[in-house]
């Protein structure tokens, strides 16, 4: 795993021992991801596949409103926070 990383030129996301919370974000997103787009859904071609990850990332990033974030969807929150 690392020595393909390495030859990737890639560096590995791992939380840091015993603490699970490190990657709650992310792991939440994939939890997400997998439940609501991937597994409902068959790709035919790579194109498909990578068209339905970009519109799934834009719609989790622009389009889904979230209590949390005040009702707002992450970007606009974002953009709140830094006004």
């Amino acid at each position: 795993y690392y020595r393909t990383l390495q030859q990737l030129g890639a560096i590995g996301s791992h939380s840091r021992k015993g603490n699970c919370y490190d990657n709650a974000c992310i792991e939440s997103f994939f939890s997400h991801f997998k439940s609501e787009m991937f597994y409902l859904t068959s790709f035919h071609t790579k194109d498909e596949l990578i068209q339905a990850i970009e519109t799934y990332i834009y719609h989790d990033n622009y389009k889904r409103f979230q209590k949390r974030l005040n009702h707002q969807a992450s970007i606009e929150y974002r953009i709140s926070m830094t006004a």
